[in-house]
């Protein structure tokens, strides 16, 4: 082929299943033999990727890409917004910071972006047999029409056919996509090549009704009702399920401090596989109880939420664990928050420059700085508990950090990172515990302390955890959809 195929998922709303639908599509085309990429050109996430020439891309297209079996590009999410107020957010074009923007402000400028966009399209495309593209929030949030980039403007100017799915579980599918469609104006409607119901649980035959009704009010067909799929593969929206677990039941219990602007969650996603270790995520003192390990996560505001850590009492509450042998691990901007002081000489973090005392649990000094750090690496720790672990993971920072203290790991350059004090330790690195090695390290240690018996099963490796994920989404996905129509509405049949 000389130009790519493309199909564009779409929603009736943010957290319909485009992202999990996505996944499994790029697995799908992947397994039948086509050379396939994902796409979203607008992506509103916290959640991000460091690709191996270190630009930033949302979390998502990165796992999508995985699904198919290709490296993440940061052609694949040209424009990521991270919010860092309920107003405004940093701007990544092409995986580099062009500035923060109120939204209003962003919404004059992003018309400027699309020529960027489009090249990034164009240029997957040259590359590529097929295009899984993914939309954002609704095509029917009707005043955000003008100038739209990601949903049906996107899918005019690639002439992508549309396949627009809806969230059965939260109730009212049949109004989702029946007044999403009849939102839209005519041009946008033809552009519809099916509908999809996502997220079944139930018995298929009562909903068949509904389904026929459907299909003669919007005119569309029903290419397939997606069952509410058992699956642990990171998405958007993936961060609302594992708030609400907690595996206390687990001989261990590990304590993720659930931060107001918690950013790339999915670091401690493989912790929750582990037979021995449950991960709760808590943001109250009275659902702190006594824990095996906490976890400080990173943040998009390092400040603003150390300062929402002490006030709403966490603060104290870990300092005394920590002072009782508890082990701390700060990831990133929980790391910077373990030190002594966080300086903003700049407003790089707050719209106005100062300092912030921390929570002195660690020898070291942040100084936030306009230019963002983003690097794939290797480390081994060297942290005497820990010690050996090989590690793989990214770094993605703003904050100079003086160190006075051990390191955490070294990296495969000869670099120190991070800190350790005894039992409290920080470090730079997301994904640190991808490999494996960290968290078999981790548990040994664990249950040493705790009196407990350590399961010599070696637990799979994420990497293959998450390509088996991978396989079972898809297969759940191909049985539910019509993919011989959806193969001839690509015009690949």
């Amino acid at each position: 082929m000389s130009r790519a195929k493309s199909i564009m998922i779409q929603g009736t709303m943010s957290g319909a299943g485009k992202s999990l639908l996505c996944a499994a599509l790029c697995r799908i085309f992947a397994q039948d033999g086509w050379r396939t990429a994902p796409f979203k050109s607008q992506n509103m996430a916290l959640n991000s990727f460091v690709t191996l020439d270190g630009l930033e891309i949302g979390r998502a297209q990165a796992v999508q890409a995985q699904a198919a079996g290709v490296e993440p590009d940061v052609r694949m999410n040209p424009v990521l917004l991270k919010p860092c107020s309920d107003v405004g957010s940093q701007v990544i074009v092409l995986g580099e910071v062009r500035g923060q923007m109120p939204a209003k402000e962003y919404f004059r400028y992003k018309r400027q972006l699309f020529p960027e966009i489009l090249a990034a399209y164009d240029s997957l495309a040259r590359e590529n047999d097929v295009i899984v593209i993914e939309g954002a929030g609704s095509p029917a949030e009707i005043n955000l029409r003008a100038d739209d980039i990601v949903n049906m403007g996107l899918a005019q100017r690639v002439d992508a056919p549309v396949l627009l799915a809806g969230d059965i579980d939260r109730g009212g599918v049949f109004a989702q996509l029946y007044g999403t469609v009849a939102l839209l104006q005519q041009e946008e409607q033809d552009r519809i090549a099916g509908l999809v119901i996502n997220k079944f649980r139930g018995d298929l035959e009562i909903l068949r009704p509904g389904l026929a009704m459907l299909e003669e009010k919007t005119g569309k067909p029903v290419l397939g009702v997606v069952p509410y799929l058992h699956v642990d593969v990171d998405d958007e929206d993936s961060l609302a399920p594992r708030l609400e677990r907690q595996e206390a039941h687990k001989p261990l219990d590990a304590v993720v401090i659930r931060l107001p602007r918690m950013s790339n969650f999915t670091d401690f996603a493989p912790l929750e596989t582990h037979p021995q270790i449950g991960v709760r995520y808590v943001d109250e003192v009275r659902h702190l109880a006594s824990p095996d390990l906490v976890i400080l996560p990173g943040t998009k505001s390092t400040m603003d939420d150390l300062l929402w850590l002490r006030q709403s009492g966490l603060e104290s509450a870990i300092q005394k664990l920590a002072s009782q042998g508890t082990p701390i691990l700060g990831v990133c901007g929980g790391y910077q928050m373990l030190g002594e002081m966080l300086h903003d000489p700049d407003g790089v973090e707050r719209s106005e420059p100062g300092s912030v005392r921390g929570m002195g649990l660690l020898p070291v000094e942040t100084t936030f700085i306009g230019q963002k750090h983003r690097s794939q690496v290797k480390a081994v720790v060297s942290a005497e508990a820990l010690a050996g672990a090989e590690l793989e993971g990214y770094e993605i920072h703003m904050g100079r950090t003086e160190v006075r203290g051990a390191p955490f790991c070294i990296l495969d350059d000869g670099r120190p990172d991070g800190c350790v004090q005894g039992n409290v330790w920080g470090t730079y690195l997301h994904g640190l515990f991808d490999s494996g090695a960290l968290t078999g390290k981790l548990v040994e240690m664990l249950c040493q302390r705790k009196g407990l018996q350590l399961e010599l099963a070696q637990p799979l490796s994420h990497a293959a955890y998450q390509q088996q994920q991978f396989d079972l989404l898809a297969e759940g996905v191909r049985q539910a959809l019509d993919m011989e129509k959806i193969y001839r509405i690509m015009e690949m049949a």
